[in-house]
């Protein structure tokens, strides 16, 4: 297993993937995991609900986007995995936002359960077979590695805590 090249994944993904320069992506994931979860903690259910113009989520949306596209990339990674070349359709992020109401849930209940969402995607990629890695399949209509589907996660979680640690240092600026 090693980074994934360009011709595993569609250019848009390219934004995360290269957030994730690193070449053991199951250690970057434990890493990530043991690094994120204290922060999201240490946010309280006040600030949570905040919007921070430009911006149109609340801290409690992002974490719920964080979840449903952790699921959709994991499950993409699952099927692919498993040798299903079914084709899977995209998802709209905002329509998946607006269905959702994350911010009706507690802002601790969303941490915790993307802290065991990870937890569980960590054991599934880790007990991956060899083969399983370089498997290839089609979402939204693209080719798309099991391995770049690993960096996608991580990077897509890194791209919206870069966000989130900037929004809230200017919050507490105030």
């Amino acid at each position: 297993m090693s980074r994934p090249n360009a011709t595993e994944y569609a250019t848009f993904y390219e934004t995360y993937v290269s957030l994730v320069p690193e070449r053991d992506i199951l250690h970057t994931m434990v890493t990530q995991t043991v690094e994120l979860f204290p922060f999201l903690r240490g946010i309280t259910e006040e600030v949570a609900c905040l919007r921070h113009p430009p911006y149109t989520w609340s801290v409690k949306e992002v974490i719920g986007h964080l979840l449903d596209a952790e699921r959709v990339f994991a499950y993409r990674a699952l099927r692919f995995a498993r040798n299903d070349a079914t084709p899977l359709a995209g998802f709209d992020e905002n329509d998946y936002m607006q269905a959702a109401e994350f911010d009706r849930y507690r802002f601790r209940d969303l941490v915790e359960e993307f802290e065991m969402l990870r937890r569980s995607h960590l054991l599934f990629f880790n007990n991956l077979p060899a083969s399983a890695w370089t498997r290839i399949g089609i979402a939204s209509d693209n080719k798309v590695t099991v391995n770049a589907l690993a960096y996608i996660i991580v990077g897509h979680v890194r791209h919206h805590t870069a966000i989130l640690r900037k929004r809230l240092s200017i919050d507490s600026r105030s």
